[in-house]
């Protein structure tokens, strides 16, 4: 079922609420941390989260399932090959921040339908910000034009700043751009999907990753997208792809600077230096 006109205020709201009275309480409260099989964090904070996004989205979402970080990869797997359209759910990117003490972490929720991201929004309970767009809408900050989008993008790569994960990145294209990066600066939130809506919103004018997954980039995608920027995987296809699968993501402000971006990768994802 498609979600009413109303629906992304209503998340917005529910989304603020849940990262005030979840999220906000546990920061820097010495929670209990955990591991994953994979080596990644995890704490109580994010099942809170999942638990109460979840119940709003069954009571408020279509009757559409739900697609979580937070579930087993075999139930992930069911919804994506069975669900014509699904919510996507991360409930706190920037779990390793969270734990850690640093202030860049989010809740991010995107509505697929088919192979097309409908749907975003993205919340720093930090800052009291919620990011999000509606396919074929503007990008809205706390519902109103980001005040970064009125500054123009770089018109080049050597005044550019760029967020860039070397972590992800493969030893040759990290070398390469540790040595003789072609832009300005570098900076690296560890959230994916905070450093999307911060690119989407003018705070940035480059992006590079070298592998996430589906719920890292789905609501920023199209936030970028809303906002006129340009974005794709290393081999050039899309960014978002419905699949388990990392993927990689060369994003950018504007077209013209994504092309510019794009070509100085080029040579070095031909080298074997990127993820699909």
């Amino acid at each position: 079922m498609t979600p009413s006109p109303t629906f992304l205020d209503e998340l917005s709201s529910a989304l603020r609420e849940i990262g005030q009275s979840e999220l906000l309480p546990r920061f820097e409260a010495n929670i209990a941390v955990d591991y994953k099989a994979d080596g990644s964090v995890i704490t109580q904070a994010d099942h809170a989260v999942d638990a109460r996004v979840r119940e709003f989205l069954r009571e408020h979402g279509g009757g559409d399932p739900v697609l979580s970080e937070e579930q087993p990869r075999a139930e992930q797997a069911r919804v994506l090959e069975q669900a014509p359209a699904f919510w996507l759910v991360d409930p706190l990117d920037g779990t390793s921040n969270f734990a850690g003490g640093m202030p860049f972490f989010a809740i991010s929720v995107a509505r697929i339908e088919g192979a097309r991201v409908t749907l975003g929004a993205t919340y720093d309970p930090i800052r009291d910000e919620l990011f999000s767009a509606a396919r074929d809408g503007p990008l809205r900050l706390n519902g109103g034009v980001p005040p970064a989008r009125s500054r123009p993008a770089s018109p080049g790569l050597a005044h550019a700043i760029a967020l860039v994960d070397y972590k992800r990145l493969e030893p040759h294209l990290a070398s390469v751009l540790a040595r003789a990066a072609p832009y300005r600066s570098q900076r690296n939130l560890g959230a994916c999907a905070l450093e999307w809506a911060w690119l989407a919103a003018g705070r940035a004018d480059l992006y590079l990753h070298g592998g996430q997954a589906l719920w890292d980039s789905a609501a920023g995608s199209l936030m970028l997208e809303c906002a006129d920027g340009a974005m794709a995987c290393a081999t050039g296809g899309p960014v978002f792809h419905r699949s388990l699968d990392k993927r990689s993501a060369v994003a950018a402000r504007s077209p013209a600077l994504f092309d510019q971006w794009y070509s100085w990768l080029a040579p070095h994802f031909t080298s074997g230096a990127a993820t699909p």
